[in-house]
């Protein structure tokens, strides 16, 4: 009787992928794990989305029911759960995720399945390769690597840069590919490119290298469980030139213990500042302190953005049939998010600005914004 009972559940669970009144969307984060400031930022900020949009009425008169799981930050894991999502949970789209290196592990299982995926924050160019119905609303690194040389050469006046990447990490390789490449096409010189593995603890014998070739600044596209590390132990063996780095940079937890001074005049590329005084973001802002009680970062804004991108398809759509949902998403042109107006391009990527933090007392600090 009880495996009786439990095939008839599932004939009728397996095959209903709105839940009656219910819009089931899946979102899959690295909520534990090394990198968890990610997912419970991100998590928060689309928590938000879909309590706002259900307050509101939902989407075409149903509301949005949000199933989340944790990825622990590893990609074999993310494969686990958004197989979960899609075939245990029968949801109709997938939000996530943050690292590009999950993003690219979770995006074929979607692809294959034909469910469209939003990354809030995965800037990977393969990610939106991989095909039609994975999506972002994030720059891409070939921008941020524009961003970066341009404020490189530009602002902070220097020419010979070292960069210092993880080789464990497609967000960290790739960007550190597209900087060398845009950096020397600018006329820099990188004088020297060094690597180490996240979680790495000991970083002096590549610091040590890169100091004997006199750099005017490094780049280092990390993320900011190993930046603070890197930064002290920069200072300790006698580099004082700045260091530079991208969105992965952007965690509270970046500017803990030694490492705030360590960092003191250090710059990094991100998505949005909170000191620009846009009535959107500020409202955003907030938003998220009364419900959180904490300062969201950068993706807490995408993540929200991820979302409100996601339902508008479906508004526009009139249905939340995949195919359809899919279609729209592509067709996003001029949506006004709380990090910028936002348009999808044809490899279905984000085009919107950039803006650079400076790091001052801890507090990261608006320094300028850079146009796409």
């Amino acid at each position: 009787m009880l495996a009786l009972t439990a095939v008839i559940f599932l004939s009728f669970t397996g095959c209903n992928k709105g839940g009656g009144n219910e819009i089931l969307i899946g979102e899959f984060a690295s909520l534990t794990g090394p990198n968890a400031t990610f997912g419970i930022s991100s998590t928060n900020g689309l928590k938000l989305a879909v309590e706002e949009m259900n307050n509101n009425g939902g989407i075409n008169g149903k509301q949005i029911k949000l199933i989340t799981y944790d990825n622990q930050g590893k990609p074999s894991e993310s494969q686990t759960v958004v197989q979960r999502l899609i075939k245990n949970d029968n949801v109709v789209a997938v939000i996530g995720e943050v690292a590009s290196s999950n993003s690219k592990a979770g995006a074929p299982i979607c692809q294959q399945n034909k469910i469209p995926m939003v990354t809030p924050a995965s800037t990977n160019p393969e990610v939106t390769a991989i095909g039609d119905y994975i999506f972002r609303v994030c720059f891409i690194d070939p921008f941020q690597a524009t961003v970066l040389t341009k404020f490189a050469i530009n602002s902070l006046k220097v020419k010979r840069v070292a960069v210092l990447k993880d080789v464990k990490n497609a967000y960290s390789t790739g960007l550190a590919d597209f900087f060398e490449k845009e950096f020397k096409a600018a006329g820099g010189e990188i004088i020297e490119v060094q690597s180490y593995s996240a979680g790495d603890k000991d970083f002096k014998a590549q610091l040590t290298a890169i100091k004997s070739k006199n750099p005017e600044a490094i780049f280092i596209p990390g993320y900011y469980t190993d930046v603070g590390l890197i930064a002290i132990q920069a200072r300790e063996i006698g580099i004082t030139v700045p260091l530079f780095g991208g969105d992965g940079w952007e965690s509270e937890k970046l500017t803990e213990g030694k490492a705030k001074d360590a960092l003191e005049g250090c710059y990094f590329s991100t998505h949005v500042s909170t000191e620009n005084p846009d009535p959107a973001i500020q409202n955003f802002i907030k938003k998220y302190k009364e419900k959180y009680n904490a300062m969201p970062d950068a993706m807490s804004f995408l993540a929200y953005d991820a979302g409100l991108i996601l339902f508008d398809a479906m508004k526009r759509a009139g249905s939340t049939e995949p195919e359809k949902v899919k279609n729209e998403l592509a067709k996003t042109k001029d949506f006004m998010g709380v990090t910028g107006k936002i348009s999808i391009n044809e490899q279905r990527n984000a085009v919107k600005p950039a803006v650079i933090l400076e790091i001052k007392g801890g507090q990261f600090k608006y320094k300028e914004t850079v146009q796409p």
